[in-house]
């Protein structure tokens, strides 16, 4: 079965897609990555959704729209993958993220834009979305979903693994003897992300290459108050977002300061390593594997390594998973699994109190007409044949 996979993450700035083609054998699935890309959402569109993400005030009509246009994004993308490869079975879309509610340390709800019926209009097949709901239902964070592929990448390595996303948000699961941890650790991108475009510090929207930062300094006053937000000492399972890291927050921490721009960016790259490091000291992980947009920050990545010399930092390419596409994969996976009858949530990697099949599916062009179930996935292994 071919599913294409498809997410806009926390830094809202375009939307990630694969096809990936799905072989099972007795509970033995093996992927092969066909396809993968990232589609930037066009300008305009971006600068409504930024315009419309908390803590800013927006309305119902506002959210109508945008859910539309969101989805008739998301369904260009998937009509120009489906044909580039030619032809799949199924999709699975993630949408966007433009609230995740918690409250008292438990994840109330979530949503996530991107209307599926777009695309199931436009590709003519089954769509899996609404992925993350199911999984608060049952107790869970909805998040990081990525746990489960996590957990299939990394079983069997001796020791204690962890792989770490860094999106918007950083993630981190944990796979060792005692089982699996998974969690939002803060903020990655996020809140530099913020700061160069509200300072218009670039045209990117983000500090390439750590170009930014590395003109500044760690300011360690602005560092220390960073690091007192009472999130990061809240025990696991524990989700995050744009709805507690954001400018105003960074605005915040910066009132009664006169730090300059540079440092700021370069202090809020240092938080992040500084957090992620932690996490990592803390669970003993001999082994780390980064995927997501900031692993091409050089000050991270070189962090990571300073401040771990004796954790093996590596790509997620060196488990067979692209560091630029891992949650897309992650989302074809999900379709593959909830068009099958298989449970795609790992409760120690969310919380959820069993397992659970995720999503909801918007019937194709046809009849709904679903496959054979699988009664166990076992192994996952993963190749790549496409551009």
């Amino acid at each position: 079965m071919r599913v294409l996979g498809m997410l806009s993450g926390t830094s809202h700035d375009g939307i990630d897609v694969t096809v990936v083609d799905f072989t099972e054998t007795d509970g033995a699935l093996h992927a092969a990555v066909l396809h993968e890309d990232s589609v930037p959402y066009s300008p305009g569109l971006r600068a409504r959704l930024i315009a419309a993400l908390p803590p800013a005030p927006t309305t119902l009509a506002e959210i109508c729209e945008l859910d539309t246009l969101i989805g008739q994004a998301f369904a260009e993308v998937a009509a120009d993958a489906a044909a580039s490869v030619g032809g799949i079975d199924a999709v699975c879309t993630h949408g966007q993220t433009v609230y995740h509610w918690v409250e008292g340390g438990r994840a109330r709800g979530t949503l996530q834009i991107g209307q599926p019926a777009w695309t199931a209009e436009r590709v003519g097949v089954p769509v899996v979305s609404d992925v993350r709901i199911r999984d608060i239902a049952v107790g869970g964070h909805g998040a990081p979903l990525v746990s489960f592929l996590d957990e299939l990448l990394l079983r069997g390595r001796a020791g204690t693994s962890a792989a770490l996303n860094l999106g918007g948000i950083a993630n981190i699961t944990i796979v060792g003897p005692d089982g699996i941890s998974a969690y939002d650790v803060g903020p990655a991108n996020a809140l530099v992300d913020a700061v160069v475009v509200a300072e218009q510090l670039n045209d990117l929207g983000y500090d390439e290459d750590a170009r930014i930062a590395r003109s500044g300094a760690v300011d360690v006053s602005l560092l220390e108050s960073l690091l007192a937000d009472p999130y990061y000492a809240v025990a696991a399972p524990k989700s995050t977002g744009k709805e507690h890291f954001h400018l105003d927050y960074v605005r915040g921490h910066l009132a009664g300061r006169a730090v300059p721009l540079a440092d700021v960016v370069r202090t809020l790259t240092e938080l992040t390593v500084r957090t992620v490091a932690q996490d990592i000291r803390a669970a003993r992980a001999g082994f780390l594997a980064v995927s997501g947009g900031g692993c091409h920050n050089p000050l991270i990545m070189d962090g990571l390594r300073a401040a771990l010399p004796e954790v093996e930092v590596v790509l997620a390419d060196a488990l067979g998973a692209s560091a630029d596409n891992k949650e897309a994969i992650l989302f074809a996976l999900i379709g593959w699994c909830t068009m099958h009858g298989v449970p795609a949530v790992t409760p120690g990697g969310t919380g959820a109190r069993e397992p659970r099949i995720l999503g909801t599916i918007t019937p194709g062009s046809g009849p709904l007409l679903m496959p054979q179930p699988v009664a166990e996935l076992r192994t996952l292994t993963l190749s790549s044949t496409g551009s």
